[in-house]
């Protein structure tokens, strides 16, 4: 790979790694605020219907990807109970960090692994659920995590892949000045890091749209892949399964 997508920037695929972990390393101590005004917290409710579409069940094995400050986990957690194993994991140390102590504070003693999730440290077939909620967008080799998920499920097992997807056309415009206006806005005043939010922006824009997704995590090696969109395809939530 020549190059890859940073936001509308062309980068060398080491050098995205790098700056992704700077964009989180600057915004994880409000990263959690930041989200709330940016979805008017609705995020909350997009991830509460992620998780229940999984159909975690008791006992399960649950690896939450770029798990960031833990939402995922914890519903994952409530799903799954004593008898099973949540794991966060997330390749920035910062935002990790976060996650576990958040979840600690919650009473919920998860494991926490820094990882890549192009390169995941667990065996073939280990999980029940794989999800990443938010993340792949920020994933330099996207086929190459979707292909790691597919490796580590069992079979009967099933991805979920949340993530901001492309609205509907006449909404477009009216997306996109949100986007580039509001959002670098409350990053300067908020989280005092403008630059790191108009990478977001970008990066949403950069990201595939539902079919292309669809299709990408069909040629993972994933059957059955479904998707639904929300607010008209500002978040699109794929489900891939394992037979």
């Amino acid at each position: 790979m020549s190059a890859t997508d940073f936001g509308y920037e062309q980068v060398d695929p080491a050098e995205k790694a790098t700056r992704v972990r700077g964009v989180f390393d600057s915004v994880a101590p409000r990263y959690d605020l930041m989200n709330d005004l940016m979805s008017a917290g609705m995020h909350r409710a997009w991830k509460r219907f992620a998780v229940r579409l999984a159909e975690a069940r008791p006992g399960d094995r649950v690896l939450d990807l770029a798990g960031g400050t833990g939402d995922m986990a914890k519903l994952f957690a409530r799903q799954t109970d004593a008898d099973g194993t949540v794991v966060l994991t997330d390749i920035n140390g910062a935002m990790l960090a976060r996650g576990r102590d958040r979840l600690l504070d919650q009473g919920l003693a998860v494991p926490a692994v820094q990882c890549d999730a192009e390169k995941l440290p667990f065996p073939d077939r280990s999980f029940d659920r794989v999800s990443i909620a938010f993340g792949l967008r920020n994933v330099t080799r996207k086929e190459a995590a979707l292909a790691e998920m597919r490796r580590v499920l069992r079979p009967g097992g099933t991805a979920i892949v949340l993530e901001f997807s492309h609205v509907w056309q006449p909404l477009a415009p009216a997306y996109d000045w949100y986007g580039f206006n509001v959002l670098p806005l409350l990053g300067r005043v908020v989280a005092r890091d403008a630059a790191s939010y108009r990478y977001l922006a970008e990066s949403i824009r950069r990201f595939p749209d539902q079919e292309t997704l669809k299709a990408m995590m069909e040629q993972a090696g994933f059957e059955r892949v479904e998707y639904w969109n929300v607010l008209t395809g500002v978040v699109a939530l794929h489900i891939g399964r394992v037979y």
